[in-house]
């Protein structure tokens, strides 16, 4: 068969075998496409975190079974949605205009988070009720079925036969058809395309009939269901996008919401989708998506009972509980990491010599910098859990691969992270740059936050107390940051937030590899190898330790410095007649629309 049933003695058998025995044994958890947590759904927060993913969670070695993904079903009467109030209208918040609502156009959290709204992938994460973070599992969405063969090369993917577009012109309605996929698939593996190498691991994508794709991969791949769950990567656009309608205009998806209309500066509204796969969700009739770039202006609509949920800075939390006694307050371990990096010129001094990184990684004091963020000292007196765990290059909210800077298994390397401004002088010293130098820093303030404005501001101070003197850019984020700077269009320093992946592997392969998104241009052969050899390894144990090294060289020379905003716990209020907010998604992954928005209820009795 050119699909065998997977047998011992295949590693990849093995790995794929295990993965599907540990989602049935946890059939019962997902029953349904639950949930909701409305700060990642809302945007007006960039990521919330991973605080219960654990090693235990990562799949192992075992032998036997086919691997084929299992359709996620409908749920029934013993579900708690039973009971769920349905109607009415969800008022969420957004900081932002997107650059371009189109999700091919651009790299921009703002238009990925929209798009989930309104388009539909191959597969999904499996949030439910009852499943943790650390359980979350590609499943169906416009995909019903995954199947590989023995030796991992070809996987077979059925789409879902009760899958149609929105009953919006020219589309009309139709079913989903692989002239869609293979369409949608051509955007994003363009040469235009940010994430074109994020699946340079697929060889090319196969179309036997209308309900088939079949992938064939140039080499197995632990992530394969990962890459093509991630909202960040491949949504499925009809055909009629090539001519029939503008996308960068209009969005016609197969998701659980379809656009009423977009005004700038003002708001996406979304009515539900009454023929979408999940029958009787979304619950509520609509959504309204406000636009608020001010967080004091969020934070004010959230108190008048305007907005449904915002996310809230550390330093206000305690006043909102005393000022909303009944509203609920939601905090997570953000998956989000924020990082200097710096233009790749040659005869910058960074590209000269990399003790001037190294200087730069010693230059911050990232204990204080964390507490400044995220208010930690006085949440823990105040009796709350907070996280004071350190981001190394794969982000301290992704546990499972994560290596923590201050342990002793980052060894010699860990004293980079650690604050110490006169050993930074004398490494730029022995650098050439006794009396420091001058350069430019940049970042954008008109997107990610207070919390992170005031951070990337004190980084002005830490640089210019070893010698380097920063002329500041605060950049636009639409017209100059995204589309210039994050993509290596830049010269001098930047600070900002990388994508949150929702695996591990998507970093590395980012920053070390051919990647458009490499920010720094990086050429490093030996971690460009170790990137692809994670994506290779099906061994637990063994992928982990090559992560832990990737973490190790690049500490060595800080070609990517980590900062420790995205590291700590990132709070979400909803008001009290919002339920079903105990969903935990993959974390700033940017696929609440489908994955939570649909299960929230709204109980305003």
């Amino acid at each position: 068969a050119k699909h065998a049933r997977l047998q011992g003695g295949s590693a990849v058998s093995e790995y794929w075998d295990r993965f599907w025995r540990e989602r049935r044994s946890r059939r019962r958890f997902l029953g349904a496409a639950t949930g909701v947590a409305a700060g990642a759904a809302g945007l007006a927060l960039v990521g919330c975190g991973d605080d219960d993913d654990d090693e235990g969670a990562t799949p192992t070695t075992a032998g036997g079974a086919t691997a084929t993904a299992a359709p996620q079903t409908t749920p029934t009467p013993s579900d708690p949605y039973a009971s769920a109030k349905r109607g009415g209208i969800q008022n969420l918040q957004a900081t932002g205009d997107p650059p371009s609502i189109d999700p091919y156009g651009n790299a921009s959290f703002l238009t990925k988070g929209v798009a989930a709204y309104v388009y539909s992938r191959l597969f999904k994460y499996n949030a439910g009720l009852g499943v943790k973070q650390a359980d979350l599992r590609p499943v169906g969405d416009a995909a019903v079925s995954a199947e590989a063969s023995p030796d991992g090369l070809t996987w077979t993917v059925k789409l879902r036969p009760d899958m149609k577009f929105h009953n919006v012109a020219p589309v009309n309605g139709r079913a989903i058809g692989t002239d869609d996929v293979k369409y949608s698939w051509g955007r994003m593996t363009a040469e235009t395309s940010a994430n074109r190498s994020q699946v340079a691991f697929i060889d090319r994508l196969e179309y036997p009939d209308a309900t088939t794709v079949v992938f064939k991969l140039k080499e197995p791949n632990a992530a394969f269901l990962d890459v093509l769950a991630d909202a960040n990567l491949f949504w499925i656009m009809p055909k009629e996008a090539d001519g029939g309608f503008d996308p960068a205009k209009t969005m016609i998806g197969s998701g659980p919401w379809i656009l009423e209309s977009y005004t700038p500066a003002v708001g996406f509204k979304f009515k539900k989708n009454p023929e979408w796969y999940m029958k009787g969700f979304p619950l509520t009739d609509g959504v309204s998506l406000q636009i608020i770039p001010e967080y004091a202006n969020r934070l004010a609509q959230f108190q008048a009972g305007n907005s449904d949920a915002a996310g809230l800075n550390a330093e206000d939390l305690i006043n909102v509980k005393n000022a909303l006694p009944k509203a609920q307050l939601y905090g997570e371990v953000s998956q989000l990491l924020s990082f200097f990096y710096m233009d790749s010129k040659p005869d910058s001094p960074w590209n000269k010599d990399p003790r001037v990184r190294l200087a730069i990684s010693m230059a911050t004091d990232r204990a204080a910098l964390l507490d400044l963020a995220y208010n930690v000292k006085k949440l823990k007196e105040a009796g709350l859990a907070v996280s004071e765990r350190w981001n190394n290059l794969i982000p301290a909210g992704l546990v499972r691969f994560w290596l923590d800077p201050l342990s002793p298994e980052q060894g010699e390397t860990s004293k980079y992270f650690k604050y110490d401004p006169a050993e930074a002088k004398k490494l730029l010293a022995a650098a050439g740059y006794p009396d420091g130098f001058s350069t430019i820093y940049q970042y954008t303030a008109n997107r990610y936050g207070s919390a992170f404005n005031a951070v990337a501001e004190a980084n002005i101070q830490y640089l210019n107390a070893i010698g380097i003197k920063t002329t500041t850019d605060v950049q636009d984020y639409s017209s100059k940051y995204i589309t210039q700077t994050f993509t290596g269009n830049f010269t001098g320093i930047a600070f900002g937030y990388e994508t949150p992946f929702p695996e591990a592997g998507s970093y590395p392969i980012r920053f070390f590899t051919d990647n458009p998104l490499n920010h720094s241009r990086i050429k490093d052969p030996e971690l460009e190898d170790l990137a692809r050899k994670q994506q290779r390894e099906l061994d637990p144990a063994k992928r982990k330790e090559l992560f832990f090294e990737i973490q190790r060289k690049n500490a060595a020379k800080m070609w990517y410095i980590p900062q420790n905003q995205g590291a700590g716990t990132a709070w979400t209020g909803y008001r009290e007649w919002v339920k079903n907010i105990d969903i935990q998604t993959v974390p700033g992954a940017y696929s609440a629309g489908t994955e939570e928005v649909p299960f929230i209820w709204l109980d305003k009795a």
